[in-house]
């Protein structure tokens, strides 16, 4: 089982970058498709970014295409969420997520991150 602690989120204007980070510990890190989702008040948790277990392969929310990097290191146990050009929707709860290769839900997910992206 792996536990997931995010990291990185804070306060920024528009335009600005911040850069998340997930720190797994307890399971096989390199065994794990890893996620990025977010949650704004009121609205329902969304995905944001994917990546495979190799790191290579990645896909996005239509939303941030071309503004955030999703990318991982295996020998540090550690995903990230570059996001640039920011923008006040960008606002939410930021959570990681994990899950194995043959499972059709991410069934870790760390705490949260609070990103505020100010106008």
């Amino acid at each position: 089982q792996v536990q997931l602690v995010e990291s990185g989120g804070g306060l920024v204007q528009a335009g600005g970058s911040l850069r998340l980070s997930c720190a797994a510990s307890g399971g096989s890190f390199s065994s794990y498709v890893m996620a990025w989702f977010r949650q704004a008040p009121g609205k329902e948790r969304e995905f944001v970014a994917r990546i495979t277990r190799s790191g290579e392969g990645t896909s996005y929310a239509d939303s941030v295409k071309g503004r955030f990097t999703i990318s991982r290191d295996n020998a540090k146990n550690t995903v990230y969420l570059q996001m640039n050009s920011l923008k006040p929707e960008d606002t939410a709860v930021y959570y990681c997520a994990a899950k194995t290769y043959a499972s059709s839900t991410y069934s870790y997910w760390g705490q949260g991150t609070q990103v505020t992206v100010s106008s």
